[in-house]
């Protein structure tokens, strides 16, 4: 009797903790599904590199990972002579390499210049024996440039700092121009995502963040200012008082069109797509492809400033695409495209206007125009 007191709600608790870790699941999933398709479109947009050392590599790369505008992070040496040195040799701090990081971004969403506000704000510039916990020639600070326009923004913003007084000490990080960059041995790519705990453990023992703080304060946080050209100085209120039903419904309540009864989903004239609210740009004809579902698909945004990837709720979750400045709500992206991107958005028409290549100059979008030549 009394096993059978207990089983009912222990069959209740069973139910709730499954649908529950399913729900937990599938919103993880869907995340991880959502950055999956970030880091794809971040891979064919447009790319530069910036190589900085601060001390462990492992730290310095969790710190850039998480800015915005960067694709990716890659720990590694270089500074030295050594050929294809390994994690060992510099670390006995007689290769003259330095661990390193190789930062990979898109100067469309960040700046190099605001890189370098990042790299000062992470490391003591003062200290030439090491960084923080982690003391050696091999933890030594640097800046390594790729170009002459690198090299100017690094003096001048070394400059800068200097004259901030920040420091009550002189500035000894190293600025000089990139040599070979070799990528480290796998075990340390990607390090504080593999060894989370660890990785959080260190950092409550490590004196960066503590002695960065007192330094810096509030002005640590770098804010990373928008890059977008377009949609500056539109009126939200106003333009949406000119949508059709249609349009508002779509872009307003995230409703989707009917497929094969919209005007652009079969429509493969040159030019380019824009948010019909903000005008902002977000697709070309040259991207587009037809998977016959009825709707307007492309395989990478025109510019990806200009979209922002969401996870929707519900039973049936999916990853969303939405514009940035209007926040108008576009369609949805799958990850069963075409190459070479291999996704596939798929786009309300009554969310976007076309502009054909013969319009992009009177009508303020000339940059695009090489698109088509």
């Amino acid at each position: 009797m009394k096993l059978k007191k207990f089983l009912i709600p222990i069959a209740v608790l069973g139910v709730v903790v499954y649908f529950w870790n399913g729900s937990f699941n599938k919103a993880t999933a869907t995340e991880s599904q959502a950055q999956d398709i970030q880091n794809t479109i971040d891979e064919y947009s447009p790319s530069e590199t910036a190589i900085f050392s601060g001390g462990c590599f492992w730290d310095m790369e969790e710190i850039f990972e998480k800015v915005d505008g960067v694709s990716s992070v890659i720990s590694g040496y270089t500074g030295g002579k050594t050929v294809n040195p390994t994690y060992y040799e510099v670390g006995s701090g007689k290769t003259g390499h330095l661990e390193s990081i190789e930062v990979h971004y898109n100067p469309n969403a960040i700046s190099y210049e605001e890189l370098l506000q990042v790299f000062w704000r992470s490391v003591d510039p003062t200290d030439d024996k090491g960084q923080f916990g982690d003391r050696g020639s091999q933890y030594q600070s640097a800046i390594y440039y790729k170009n002459n326009e690198q090299k100017l923004a690094a003096e001048a913003s070394e400059k800068e700092l200097e004259a901030s007084k920040r420091f009550d000490k002189p500035i000894v990080t190293t600025i000089t121009a990139a040599t070979t960059f070799y990528k480290a041995e796998a075990e340390h790519q990607d390090y504080f995502e593999k060894h989370q705990f660890g990785n959080t453990m260190s950092g409550l023992f490590s004196p960066r963040d503590s002695i960065l703080n007192s330094i810096w304060g509030d002005d640590r946080e770098v804010k990373i200012s928008a890059k977008q050209s377009y949609a500056t100085d539109f009126n939200k209120e106003e333009t949406l008082k000119t949508l059709t039903e249609l349009q508002y419904n779509v872009t307003q309540n995230g409703q989707d069109e009917m497929p094969f009864h919209n005007p652009y989903w079969d429509y493969f004239e040159d030019g380019i797509y824009v948010d019909v609210v903000s005008g902002e740009p977000l697709f070309s004809s040259t991207d587009k492809f037809d998977p016959n579902t009825g709707w307007p698909s492309f395989t990478k945004p025109l510019d990806s400033n200009y979209i922002v990837l969401k996870e929707s709720e519900g039973l049936f979750a999916e990853v969303v695409v939405k514009s940035r400045a209007a926040d108008s709500f576009l369609g949805h992206v799958y990850k069963d495209g075409p190459e070479p991107t291999g996704l596939r958005f798929c786009i309300n028409s009554a969310a976007m206007e076309f502009i054909p290549k013969a319009d992009l100059e009177k009508r303020g979008y000339g940059e695009y125009a090489s698109l088509f030549n």
